[in-house]
């Protein structure tokens, strides 16, 4: 990688596009090892709790891999798995515990929006007159308005639980609950750079997204439920939804490896190590 991630000049936050470019350099440059694993993760999501906690692990093992390689302590597969296997179960806890957190925040948002709506809709209605073209633009300026503040809100959470399991994959003696509150503590000071980091890798990933999970579910609107072109779309959907989630996971989970490294060493010095290194040895 062209930026020297691990020197001591590494003092400044990495910009958006440092930050995304940094995450697409690590996944090319390691991509047989990181959607193999990314493919095997997906394979355990049929597997109810215990492969769904695998899927979370593999998850933390591909940033504990990432990592890795931005402090110069690379690691095999088969020992980053060690540390990740005894943390299997925390992983799955991280996973819920950010996931029913995300979904409640959801909720919330969205009683509050419809209320926003209604409010702002009957407020614009008054002003602008009650005719029909009338309603019918206040009511979508109202809905846009809604939307942009549900999005808004959204990104700003998880920007703060974004790194949720890289803390619980990486660092010694942390649980669960400790990893996703150590996220939280990070990120304070940066949510607003980290949102705009999870909008642009949104949008990088966004046309694979579209061809292989979206545009396949597109045309099964148009077909007969039950009849046998239906089934064969339907099996063409899934499959692409797997295929992009195997090419997706890797990303998403490089560029978590890359936002830790640079909240971490900015917030408290470089002294990051997975292992105790080798005495007088500091490649």
């Amino acid at each position: 990688m062209s930026e020297n991630f691990g020197s001591s000049a590494h003092i400044q936050p990495l910009s958006i596009g440092n930050v995304v470019s940094a995450a697409v350099r690590l996944y090319r440059s390691h991509l047989k090892t990181y959607l193999n694993l990314a493919a095997i993760a997906h394979l355990w999501i049929i597997v109810p709790i215990y492969g769904w906690a695998k899927y979370a692990a593999i998850s933390g093992l591909i940033s504990r891999l990432a990592f890795g390689e931005l402090v110069y302590q690379p690691e095999s597969v088969q020992t980053a798995s060690s540390h990740i296997n005894q943390r299997l179960w925390s992983f799955l806890r991280v996973a819920f515990q950010v996931g029913i957190s995300v979904l409640v925040i959801y909720f919330g948002l969205a009683i509050v929006g419809g209320i926003f709506t209604a409010l702002l809709g009957i407020l614009l209605g008054s002003i602008l007159g009650g005719n029909t073209g009338t309603v019918l633009l206040t009511t979508t300026l109202a809905i846009i308005v809604t939307v942009i503040i549900m999005v808004l809100g959204l990104t700003w959470f998880y920007s703060r639980w974004v790194v949720a399991e890289v803390p619980l994959a990486v660092e010694e003696n942390i649980n669960g609950g400790e990893s996703v509150a150590r996220s939280w503590e990070l990120t304070k000071d940066s949510v607003f750079r980290i949102q705009g980091v999870v909008v642009v890798a949104f949008l990088v990933t966004l046309p694979l997204i579209f061809v292989l999970n979206y545009l396949p579910s597109l045309f099964l609107i148009r077909l007969e439920q039950g009849s046998a072109l239906y089934s064969i779309v339907y099996l063409i959907s899934w499959i692409g939804s797997l295929i992009g989630g195997v090419l997706i996971m890797p990303f998403w989970q490089a560029l978590k490896a890359v936002l830790y490294f640079d909240l971490r060493s900015r917030r408290e010095g470089l002294g990051l190590q997975l292992r105790e290194p080798p005495s007088q040895d500091f490649r």
